[in-house]
């Protein structure tokens, strides 16, 4: 009898057009990789399969979650069954469902941590000063961002999720490069690789 794959869909906090699906089991153990085109998807059959579905605009592949951008505001109980679908479907076929060679070239961290400091410094932070707040990059290890949101940035988790559903765009605006963008102080994930990773 074949293994039953669990997966859990959550809808995005403030975000009507992200779903999260996590999943059973790693997906692309310990890595992450944001795709935004049928192009950065070639190869990779998890990501090809789920943007060929009609208007889903990118995919996060982080370890056991599977984050989906949609455009059109379908309902998700009907697109996330889709999506289940094909997650299932991939992971049962034996093959990778992320391609390792995608990880050849990306940028060096510490080149990912320079534009991503020049992008809080230049673009981010003067936007959230003006409210009290400040956004630190704490770190970067292979294309995961570590940031921390600090002073007026901490208040309501509505607003926080909303500044860093923002904070994240303009990353991936500029440095497309980038996996996981993680908040140090969000536990939600289930997952803190952060502090696992630095003893803290």
């Amino acid at each position: 009898m074949e293994e039953t794959i669990r997966i859990q869909a959550t809808p995005h906090p403030v975000d009507p057009m992200k779903c999260t699906f996590v999943v059973d089991r790693p997906v692309f153990e310990n890595q992450s990789f944001y795709f935004s085109t049928p192009e950065r998807a070639a190869g990779s059959p998890l990501a090809e399969s789920i943007l060929e579905l009609e208007d889903i605009d990118a995919v996060l592949v982080s370890h056991d979650r599977i984050e989906v951008q949609q455009s059109t505001g379908e309902d998700w109980r009907v697109l996330g069954k889709q999506i289940g679908g094909i997650i299932r479907e991939v992971l049962q076929s034996g093959k990778p469902p992320i391609s390792p060679k995608i990880l050849e070239g990306l940028l060096p961290a510490d080149q990912i941590r320079h534009v991503v400091q020049q992008v809080l410094d230049t673009q981010i932070n003067p936007m959230v000063a003006s409210h009290g707040g400040v956004i630190n990059l704490l770190d970067v290890k292979d294309n995961t961002v570590f940031i921390e949101m600090g002073g007026g940035c901490q208040g309501c988790a509505m607003s926080t999720a909303t500044l860093k559903n923002g904070v994240e765009k303009l990353i991936r605006e500029f440095v497309p490069e980038v996996g996981d963008i993680l908040d140090i102080t969000d536990h939600a994930a289930g997952r803190n690789p952060y502090y696992a990773s630095t003893g803290g």
